[in-house]
């Protein structure tokens, strides 16, 4: 296995590490806890159901952690190919992970909030979860824009099949319009879903390229491989 594809692997291992997380996290256990417009139930579950919401706080921070990983290795992946492109997917992904962490702490304070049962708790502990739930959606805007730099990467790599690369270009797009249309349309949570539904696609897509073939044995030479061009003569 060459040095490219082991990184490769490891990227994709990192990427899915945090699909798995988000989906467990953010899209199970938040919505069995959180119950928007309504303090006194949400507060009810974080005191009934303390350990699933202990257990959400870890899956928070696992996607932190997962995030984080898959920022760098994607950088030591295309860097070779384009380092400007490649450092825009670790800031990008790096910003997302700060502002993951953030939610975590939002909604791991509402827990003990909640937990000191107090006439103020209840609508403490929703403010918190809405508040991590609001740093959730508008974080989106970073995980479109570390997107549209790997896809074009994918494009120019040819490490992955150029419909990849144009999935995740479209799926950055659409990520960061989401978030848009949630903050102009709060209602349109239909619009919103289907905008994500391209992302959700190329990044699936993204996790099993890494994992079943590394990268493509077909791929664009490097800038360093590439041979400095020589001095004209006078």
């Amino acid at each position: 296995m060459t040095n490219t594809k082991r990184t490769a692997r490891i990227t994709g291992l990192a990427y899915l590490g945090l699909a798995i997380s988000g989906v467990f996290g953010f899209l199970l256990i938040r919505q069995q806890l959180h119950v928007p417009d309504d303090a006194t139930r949400t507060a009810a579950n974080l005191i009934a159901h303390e350990s699933l919401a202990r257990l959400g706080v870890v899956a928070d921070l696992s996607m932190v952690f997962t995030q984080a990983v898959a920022a760098v290795w994607f950088w030591k992946l295309f860097r070779p190919v384009e380092p400007v492109a490649a450092g825009s997917i670790a800031a990008y992904g790096l910003v997302n992970a700060v502002v993951v962490l953030v939610a975590a702490m939002c909604s791991s304070t509402a827990l003990d909030v909640a937990l000191r049962a107090d006439p103020t708790s209840a609508a403490d502990a929703l403010l918190l979860y809405d508040l991590s739930t609001t740093a959730f959606t508008l974080g989106g805007l970073f995980f479109g824009l570390w997107l549209m730099p790997m896809g074009w990467l994918a494009i120019r790599s040819g490490y992955m099949p150029r419909p990849l690369g144009w999935t995740l270009i479209a799926g950055g797009i659409g990520y960061v319009l989401s978030v848009l249309v949630a903050v102009l349309a709060p209602d349109a949570t239909a619009a919103v879903t289907a905008l994500v539904v391209p992302a959700t696609i190329g990044e699936f897509w993204m996790v099993g390229h890494l994992l079943v073939k590394g990268v493509s044995d077909k791929s664009a030479p490097s800038r360093q491989s590439q041979p400095d061009p020589q001095p004209v003569a006078a």
